[in-house]
């Protein structure tokens, strides 16, 4: 049957919480934060509500969007999860015409909002961050390579440079700088993910770091690209105009990230510490987005 007769109770009233669920509101929400870091480095004063507002429901549709088309493609692997085992696709819920039209209406919605209220290279970079997360992440690397994390992050890396390009409407050194600080985030970001979840990664045969190296090799990695990550970071205060607390809250974060990096080579208790990454990353890169808006 193709429809979601499932996603209603027995009374008939639709399950909203199962729809909302499908569009993952911690991921819209996390890319919204760094969205706005990049469009408030932009802003120098010139601030429109226009644009800013366009930017942020426009690519709140889009990676509503793909969060849809991720979760129905990912069903079958999501079953063997614990994490991800209830969601509504892992559960039979959505059937494929639902998830097509659902994720169609999302992201019709979200590129014209873009096009009524901010320009054309930021919808063609919107663009390229839904293929390389649908298309390059989630049908292809995620299932079939340890690269998988490094594609996933380019698409991670896209929302700071929406907000910027939103208002300035150019792919500049700071729209580099913005992507890296993104980019070399994410890749410690998840891979303290794949350390404390790796029995469930390892149930749904999906090759992660950890399982497919060793986990000292993964840990030498996170540091390397804690490392890149500060380095980049500091750049923004070279290529962008940003506030005196901006460094200071940088320096700061870098200098406990990298000493949190570098415990993790004394722990024997790799999941434990991996936790500790894994919040402190989200600490880490909100304080950041914040502090670049000042």
């Amino acid at each position: 049957m193709d429809y979601v007769q499932p996603l209603q109770h027995d009374d008939g009233h639709v399950n909203l919480m199962k729809f909302i669920k499908l569009v993952k509101p911690g991921i819209i929400f996390g890319n919204i934060v760094t969205l706005c870091g990049g469009f408030f480095v932009a802003v120098q004063g010139n601030f429109s509500w226009s644009v800013f507002l366009s930017a942020l429901f426009g690519m709140a549709f889009i990676i509503a969007s793909g969060c849809v088309l991720n979760n129905y493609i990912d069903r079958d692997i999501d079953q063997l999860m614990k994490r991800t085992q209830n969601r509504p696709s892992a559960c039979g819920l959505v059937s494929l015409k639902f998830a097509l039209s659902y994720a169609f209406i999302l992201g019709a919605i979200g590129f014209a909002i873009l096009l009524v209220g901010t320009n054309l290279l930021t919808i063609i970079i919107a663009a390229i961050g839904l293929f390389a997360y649908v298309v390059a992440y989630t049908l292809w690397f995620k299932r079939n390579s340890i690269f998988g994390t490094v594609i996933g992050a380019i698409s991670g890396s896209i929302p700071p440079v929406i907000g910027y390009t939103a208002m300035t409407n150019h792919f500049d050194l700071v729209a580099v700088v913005l992507f890296v600080i993104l980019f070399c985030w994410q890749i410690p970001h998840f891979f303290a993910i794949a350390i404390y979840r790796k029995d469930d990664y390892a149930a749904a045969n999906i090759p992660v770091l950890p399982l497919k190296r060793s986990m000292l090799y993964t840990k030498v990695n996170i540091l390397l690209f804690v490392l890149l990550y500060v380095l980049a970071t500091f750049m923004l205060m070279i290529v962008a105009t940003v506030h005196l607390l901006y460094c200071a809250v940088a320096i700061i974060l870098g200098a406990t990230w990298i000493m949190l990096s570098i415990q993790g080579f004394k722990m024997e208790n790799h999941e434990q510490w991996a936790r500790k990454m894994f919040l402190f990353s989200i600490i880490s890169i909100t304080l950041l987005s914040i502090f670049m808006a000042i």
